[in-house]
């Protein structure tokens, strides 16, 4: 396919609103439709003023026929479970669906109605779906109809470890220890109590620690894919007053003596080409400044020998290699085109 027909589904939203300013510079994808449920209007702009003199599409209500005629490729940013039927329904009509919720990333539908607090609604659909995570999954993406694009926390935890769980550098009967800091914007568009200005500015707190958080089992089931073997993790993710970006910072103890040197080239060559994976310098730990804004994520990795400890570190822009970035990166694979493209840009500095 030499250029993309695009309809974007929860155009209104952060991470909808992230994929129309991507996907306005991307020398192949052609933005045909966008959707919402609740700021439907003639004119985006209204609703996403970023756009004013840049785009005059309408956003309309969803209506699967109209859309599905519209467009080859469809992204579904939409919360979790009002993403199954949308999906569905495009997936059926010949659409090729990345989606951003949580319905399709795990593959157990009993997982995902013990997380979720609901029975999956499109079971048939889960063994179609080619879990997002690029630099792990990037040979079952090439193809593919029906993308889970994964969560940003899953996103920015998972880069750092995999190298190191591939090579059978961390011990498996140990849990994996993750404290994980994000921007507001991971809460999306719609204000709450816990993320308006004067509940978010001045102070910074954990949520959904011990075992709640619903990333959780994402994480669990990437790495546990990585290892061949189930792997525990403890997750603390807290919440910090910036509007975008992730630091996971994990723990991991190795399985045999080990040095950042190593640590370092083990990881440089498994994201060997990779157009958005940097493994910075020894002695040199990741900035979410230094990512903002671009799809770029930042691997760094430190050596407590005190405590036998190795520290993994990754940050990305949860907007973008966290959402929107990282479907569109999808998208490339998928379409056999250049993984980076229009995904190269560097982050806005400072």
């Amino acid at each position: 396919m030499e250029r993309a027909r695009v309809a974007i589904v929860g155009a209104s939203g952060y991470t909808g609103a992230e994929l129309v300013r991507l996907l306005l510079s991307h020398p192949r994808a052609d933005l045909t439709a966008l959707v919402a449920k609740e700021r439907v209007t003639p004119k985006a702009s209204t609703v996403l003023p970023s756009l004013a003199g840049v785009l005059d599409l309408p956003i309309e209500a969803f209506d699967a026929d109209k859309i599905a005629a519209k467009c080859d490729v469809a992204f579904c940013a939409l919360p979790h479970g009002a993403s199954i039927e949308a999906v569905r329904a495009l997936h059926g009509r010949g659409v090729r669906v990345f989606d951003l919720s949580a319905d399709f990333r795990l593959s157990d539908p009993a997982t995902y109605a013990e997380w979720y607090g609901a029975e999956h609604a499109a079971k048939d659909l889960l063994p179609h779906a080619v879990y997002g995570l690029c630099e792990e999954n990037r040979e079952a993406l090439r193809g593919a109809t029906l993308v889970a694009v994964p969560g940003c926390y899953p996103t920015a935890s998972a880069l750092p470890l995999l190298p190191l769980v591939h090579e059978g550098l961390v011990k498996h009967d140990e849990p994996v220890v993750i404290h994980a800091l994000s921007g507001v914007s991971g809460a999306g568009r719609t204000p709450t109590a816990g993320t308006h200005f004067t509940e978010t500015s001045e102070g910074i707190r954990a949520y959904k620690i011990a075992g709640t958080h619903r990333h959780t089992p994402e994480i669990e089931q990437t790495l546990s894919r990585a290892a061949g073997r189930d792997l525990r993790v403890t997750f603390t993710p807290t919440l910090v007053p910036m509007s975008r970006g992730i630091l996971a910072t994990s723990y991991v103890t190795p399985t045999n003596e080990v040095t950042v040197d190593a640590l370092i080239e083990c990881a440089r060559a498994f994201f060997a080409g990779s157009p958005s994976v940097v493994v910075l310098d020894k002695g040199q730990l990741p900035d979410t400044l230094w990512v903002r804004g671009s799809n770029r994520a930042h691997v760094a990795y430190a050596l407590d020998a005190r405590a036998n400890k190795i520290v993994a570190m990754g940050t990305i822009d949860n907007l973008v290699k966290g959402a929107s970035g990282q479907a569109i990166q999808c998208m490339n694979i998928a379409l056999g085109w250049d993984e980076g493209l229009g995904l190269r840009a560097p982050a806005m500095w400072p």
